[in-house]
């Protein structure tokens, strides 16, 4: 949730959507709170252990597919005043009420027994993500909090969550929402655009929290919701904007932009600040003077020629004279007086307002358990890996290990191209050549062809993908359940060839380029020779279409081209003028069995129905 009143869609004109290598080669925090309740409304339908899929297929494509280094955060022990919180949202969407004392330990009991579910959920994937080798951390209350302060410090360069206080604990970009089958996936939010177009700092956003409520006080102050409270922060700087609130809770005077008013001085500043009387209009035209003597004589304002009346005012005619100016704008002040008077009332007569804690949990800086958190990926423990997805999922190990490929090879062409390696994929297969460029939703990809080592085509203990096992999986109806938010990872392609085994993988160009530049640039080269001679073929087949234009087109079998098709529809209008005009009128069946003897089918078709 986050902050309440709606405050997402107060953020979504400031929305950006970023395309497929917007976290490349990026870390990023992922708050794993956040995918394990998606899987509710993200599966349809019957799937065993969904938060496991889920966490599966979306941390191999963030990884592959992305380029990206995800960085997973924990929630930890949560505060007293969230627990209350959660507490009361359960029993508010439960229909119970809290004042009640046995619906409320009802509601307590089923609100520990739901937290108990998904500890177990949590630890579960946990245990997927370390066999994964991707780096997990704890926080100390809330994962958002820890995902903010990584993302405020540097550590990681965009957060993934959708909860709206991040931005409260400082995070400055915010990943929502994956958008499927688009060529722009991510939905971002940046807090300098925030900044830029509602004119709230971080401390502004604190405040508005603290007005309609949030995850730690569901209620905020009782009738005032989110246009309001933005409203009445932004009269406020953000060094001071805390500080009023709190002096406003107390009944200290109210400070509205360097003007010191009381309830009691806003009464006497009004008196002794009265504006002047209002000078006496004319009910004629409208502005000020004497009726009678506009009647004689046209007024300063009006423009009627010499010795005539002023002219009759319209209907709805608002006088512009200083005096107008200045009384419209005293009752604007008071207008916009008495609302801010309205707003402190309301907040001076909430108990316990603003909470400190609330104040505190947002502006600290220390929400991991280490105080110098260790990111550190590891490779994937591929084998423990299948074992656990095997009697987690009951999926076949080659399905297992085809879904676990994408991963492998992004791993492999990473480490080739830091030098750290150079062996085999896998242990098996070695990279032999770029088959072609694949464009997908817009962006482009290599499909990479791996073959697989003379040393190991006997190999049977460490078989990646044997074709017995595509073979069994494909009598056994497996069920490709990769279907996801993210897209399905990419399933490999296998073939044999000349007694080899091949395998098409599916990579980032960049990726190639800096682990086999010389593949690289030999496969661009040979595609710029290819475009080349397909360029002269096309000349050369212009240029004989050009010469063969004097040519009858009944001594031709290719198709008309638009011109030719045009002209010689022109002919033989002509000729059936001269036959009309010298033969009479002959059969018309006749007619069509002559041109259609000289056309083919199509053409004829065409100059039948014109």
């Amino acid at each position: 949730m986050g902050v309440g009143g709606n405050f997402w869609d107060l953020l979504k004109p400031y929305a950006r959507f970023e395309g497929f290598d917007f976290l490349r080669n990026k870390r990023v925090a992922v708050d794993l709170s956040y995918w394990i309740v998606q899987h509710e409304t993200a599966v349809k339908g019957y799937v065993r252990k969904p938060h496991i899929r889920l966490t599966f297929f979306r941390a191999v494509n963030l990884f592959s597919k992305f380029g990206a280094y995800p960085v997973f955060v924990l929630d930890g022990t949560p505060s007293p005043l969230k627990s209350r919180a959660r507490i009361a949202r359960y029993c508010r969407a439960s229909g119970l009420d809290l004042s009640s004392k046995l619906e409320a330990e009802e509601g307590v009991s089923d609100s520990v027994e739901r937290n108990w579910a998904f500890r177990k959920c949590v630890e579960e994937c946990v245990e997927l993500l370390e066999l994964l080798g991707m780096p997990v951390l704890k926080a100390k209350g809330e994962a958002e909090a820890l995902c903010a302060q990584l993302n405020s410090e540097g550590h990681v360069d965009a957060c993934i969550t959708a909860d709206s206080d991040a931005f409260l604990y400082g995070a400055k970009c915010v990943i929502k929402r994956f958008q499927p089958n688009s060529k722009e996936p991510f939905e971002c939010y940046h807090v300098a655009d925030i900044e830029a177009g509602l004119g709230l700092k971080r401390k502004h956003l604190i405040a508005v929290s603290l007005l309609v409520g949030s995850d730690h006080d569901l209620s905020g102050v009782q009738g005032i919701g989110i246009d309001t409270a933005l409203r009445f922060v932004k009269c406020f700087s953000e060094e001071e904007i805390l500080d009023r609130l709190n002096k406003i809770a107390k009944g200290d005077p109210l400070v509205v932009q360097g003007n010191i008013e009381s309830g009691a001085e806003l009464a006497r500043s009004s008196d002794e600040y009265s504006p002047k009387p209002k000078l006496l209009h004319c009910s004629h035209c409208g502005h000020p003077g004497n009726k009678r003597a506009h009647l004689k004589f046209s007024c300063e304002y009006c423009s009627s020629p010499a010795g005539k009346s002023c002219w009759q005012k319209s209907v709805g005619f608002k006088c512009g004279c200083s005096s107008c100016d200045f009384s419209g704008k005293e009752k604007e002040n008071k207008k916009i007086e008495a609302w801010r008077f309205n707003v402190c009332r309301k907040i001076a007569s909430e108990r316990d307002f603003p909470i400190d804690e609330i104040i505190h949990l947002y502006l600290s800086k220390n929400n991991g358990i280490d105080d110098h958190p260790s990111i550190r990926f590891t490779s994937p423990q591929a084998e423990l890996l299948v074992d656990y997805l095997t009697y987690m999922q009951n999926w076949e190990p080659s399905y297992i290990k085809k879904m676990l490929l994408p991963m492998l090879s992004t791993l492999y062409l990473r480490d080739v191209a830091s030098g750290r390696m150079n062996n085999l994929l896998y242990g098996q297969y070695e990279f032999h050549s770029i088959q072609r460029i694949k464009i997908r939703y817009g962006h482009e990809f290599f499909v990479v062809n791996w073959k697989k080592a003379v040393n190991t085509l006997g190999s049977v203990s460490h078989t990646m993908l044997e074709e017995s096992d595509i073979q069994q999986e494909e009598e056994s109806g497996e069920v490709d359940e990769s279907v996801d938010f993210l897209e399905e990872p990419y399933v490999p392609h296998i073939r044999l060839q000349d007694g080899c085994c091949f395998l098409s993988t599916d990579e980032g160009i960049e990726l190639i380029q800096n682990a086999f530049p010389e593949k690289a640039s030999k496969f661009f080269e040979e595609k710029k020779l290819k475009e080349m001679k397909s360029r002269k073929k096309k000349c050369t087949s212009g240029s004989e279409a050009v010469t063969g234009n004097s040519e009858s087109p009944s001594s031709r079998s290719l198709q008309l081209s638009i011109t030719e098709f045009y002209s010689s529809s022109k002919i033989l209008g002509q000729n059936k003028n001269e036959e009309n005009t010298g033969n009479g009128h002959g059969s018309t069946e006749g007619k069509r069995k002559e041109s259609g003897s000289r056309y083919s089918k199509s053409v004829r078709r065409r100059l039948l129905f014109g």
